[in-house]
Order: C-alpha cells, then sequence, then structure tokens
C-alpha cells in the first residue's frame, strides 16, 4: 500500500515540475519577444514629416493606392565617409531618389527614379537650424535635401509630381551596405567590363555575386560603364534593386529565424522614416502590403528629362511625358508606352557590337526599343 501511494506523489512532482517548466518557457519567450520587440523598435530613426508640412499638400488618395519615397543619402557621416570616400563639406544630399506608386489592390508597383541632376523648381523650405530657406525657381533636385533634409526633398517631391507621399524611407551608404550582407549579397551580370576608380568597382564580364560594399560600388558607378550620366547609373540601380528583391525572396526568412531576426535588426538600423512609418508595426503592416510584389509586379521608369538649355551637365523634365508620367500614377494607370519609349538602356547590359549571327539587325533602333521599355 505505501508503494501504491508514492506512485501517483512521484507523478504529480512530475506534473507540477513539467508546468512550472512550460510556465517558465513562456515567459522566458515572452520577455525575449518583447527585448527583440524593443529592440527593433529603439533603432529606427524618424522625421515627423507630416507634423512639418501641415495640410498644405496633395491629398491622400481613397483608391487604397500609396505613394513611397525613397531616398539615397551621400552623408560622410559616421561610417558612411570609410565606404564612399570624398567629402560634401559636412552636408548630405540625396544621391538616389525613388518613387514607388504601389496600386489600388497591391498587386503591382510603379517606381520612377527622379535623376539628382534634374532643374526643378524647389519650395520654401527649413533648414535643420529652424531658419527659412528662400524657394528657387531652377535649383538642382538633391539640393533640397541639402537645404531642408527629408522634409523639404518631400515637399519637393510632392510639389514636382501632385502626388502625396505617404510615407518615407532613407537609406545612407552604410545602411545599404549592410542591408545587402543582411540578405545574402546581390547577383548581378554585366555584359562588359566596369572599371571605376571613383567607385572602387572593377568587374569582368559576366555574372557576380557581390558583397555590400560591392553592391554599394555597382550603384554609385558613373564614369566606368557607359557615358558617365547619372541616367546610366541609374539604370545600374534598377537593376540592383531587382537583384535584391529575388535575393530577399529566396532567403528564406520566415522559416528561419535567426535570419529574420538579423535582417530585421539590420533593416531597423539602417533606415530613417516618417514617423507614423517608425515602428515594427508598421513597417510589418508595409510588408504585408507589398509582399505580393516581386521583380515581375514592379515597374521601373526614370522621368523623362532632356538637356538644360544653355546647360549641358543638367536636365530638365522632358514635357509631355513628365506629365503624362505623374497623371497616370495619380489616376492609378499603368506607366503611358510614350513615358517607356524615353528610357535609356542599361550601359552595363549594352553589347558594344551585334551578334555576328543576326547583321540584318538594324543596330540603330536597338537602343529605343525593348532596353528602353524594360527600364
Amino acid at each position: 500500500m505505501a508503494e501504491h501511494k508514492r506512485v501517483p506523489s512521484r507523478r504529480r512532482k512530475l506534473l507540477r515540475a513539467a508546468a512550472c517548466g512550460s510556465v517558465a518557457l513562456v515567459v522566458l519567450g515572452a520577455g525575449a519577444a518583447g527585448y527583440a520587440y524593443l529592440r527593433l523598435d529603439g533603432n529606427i530613426k524618424s522625421v515627423d514629416i507630416d507634423g512639418r508640412l501641415g495640410t498644405s499638400r496633395p491629398p491622400t488618395a481613397t483608391d487604397g493606392s500609396f505613394n513611397l519615397l525613397v531616398l539615397g543619402s551621400d552623408s560622410r557621416a559616421g561610417g558612411n565617409a570609410d565606404l564612399a570616400g570624398g567629402d560634401t563639406g559636412g552636408t548630405a544630399r540625396s544621391d538616389t531618389a525613388m518613387v514607388l506608386h504601389v496600386n489600388q489592390d497591391h498587386s503591382r508597383a510603379d517606381v520612377v527614379s527622379i535623376p539628382r541632376d534634374t532643374l526643378v523648381p524647389r519650395p520654401e523650405c527649413t533648414d535643420r537650424q529652424g531658419r527659412a530657406v528662400p524657394a528657387a525657381k531652377r535649383a538642382m533636385f538633391n539640393s533640397a535635401y541639402e537645404a531642408g533634409g527629408a522634409t523639404c526633398a518631400v515637399k519637393t517631391v510632392e510639389q514636382l509630381s501632385g502626388l502625396r507621399m505617404d510615407h518615407y524611407v532613407e537609406v545612407d551608404f552604410a545602411g545599404f551596405a549592410r542591408l545587402v550582407d543582411a540578405v545574402g549579397g546581390a547577383t548581378v551580370t554585366t555584359a562588359v567590363a566596369i572599371h571605376d576608380k571613383d567607385s572602387g568597382l572593377d568587374l569582368q564580364p559576366g555574372e557576380h555575386h557581390l558583397d555590400g560594399k560591392q553592391a554599394l560600388a555597382f550603384v554609385r558607378t558613373r564614369h566606368g560603364v557607359g557615358d558617365g550620366s547619372d541616367l546610366g547609373r541609374i539604370e545600374l540601380q534598377k537593376q540592383m534593386v531587382r537583384s535584391l528583391l529575388k535575393q530577399a525572396g529566396g532567403a528564406g526568412l520566415m522559416t528561419n529565424p535567426v535570419k529574420l531576426w538579423s535582417v530585421g535588426d539590420t533593416l531597423t538600423r539602417s533606415i530613417t522614416t516618417d514617423s507614423a512609418l517608425a515602428s515594427v508595426n508598421s513597417l510589418v503592416g508595409l510588408a504585408e502590403q507589398l509582399k505580393g510584389i516581386g521583380p515581375d509586379q514592379l515597374g521601373m521608369v526614370t522621368l523623362p528629362v532632356t538637356a538644360a538649355p544653355g546647360d549641358p551637365d543638367r536636365v530638365v523634365e522632358l514635357q509631355p511625358q513628365a506629365d503624362q508620367l505623374w497623371a497616370a500614377l495619380k489616376a492609378d494607370r499603368p506607366v503611358p508606352e510614350a513615358v517607356a519609349a524615353t528610357q535609356p538602356s542599361n550601359p552595363a547590359q549594352a553589347t558594344p557590337t551585334a551578334p555576328a549571327k543576326a547583321p540584318a539587325t538594324a543596330p540603330a533602333k536597338a537602343p529605343t526599343t525593348a532596353p528602353a521599355r524594360r527600364g
């Protein structure tokens, strides 16, 4: 009988120990999750663009479509100087500017790259010290960020396009390199050799898997390929965006918690957003809206431009194509064919001579047909 009574007693002890262990695991798990959430939330830097711009802005779309401005800063602060070299005199400009328009049902997006050397009307802004910066009738687009930071850049894009920028995301050189490394690099293919002593890029023709530093050099390359223009560099940036989307899609983040944490931690440390987007919940919500958009659902074009009168080193909007582009996005319509026909070819993809097996092909048509439409 004594032994019979001890059996349930041991069982109760085992059950109690198991229950306590389960509770401890839940508590520890919740604590770790809470720490991770606070860590990621605390990483994000933000700018209160809505508060600073007030109500004098284009209206928010009511059909479910939305717009996001992505800027790449050329700041040399912190670790950026080691990666990028050079000196901006303690200031920064927007080295890259992309307007992302997501359509009504979030099944497709179009990206419009704005060349940094485009002469645009710059609105009156407020600088970082709170001083008024007067409006300018013709200013380089990238000077808006220098004049008044993210707020002035958003204000300039909204004035230029007539579109409300619902969100804003900024990344600097070091942040971009970290993000590329976090997702496992990026694969690019070039049909020509690229040797750029300014960016440090040195590639032979063929396929290359680039790490973060090399990817940064690739998207900054101007003089090592093509005609050395900013328009050619924008094409390389488009190629990199598609590569990163493909790489991130195949990284298995949802099945690898360690990888997911690494990418999330790197992402939140690498970006600056508008205040409405500056939380893990908001970023996850944005990711949910964009999850159905891959490389095949992403259209990429450059704002149609032409040489500025009297200044061959600057460009201005090409009309009426530029207005047609902005009007199409505002109405949530596809990019017009007239805009697609203006697109430059990717200098890394353009072969210097026509293939020997196709001598009958008219070489003059190549740069203005398929490569132009694909952007």
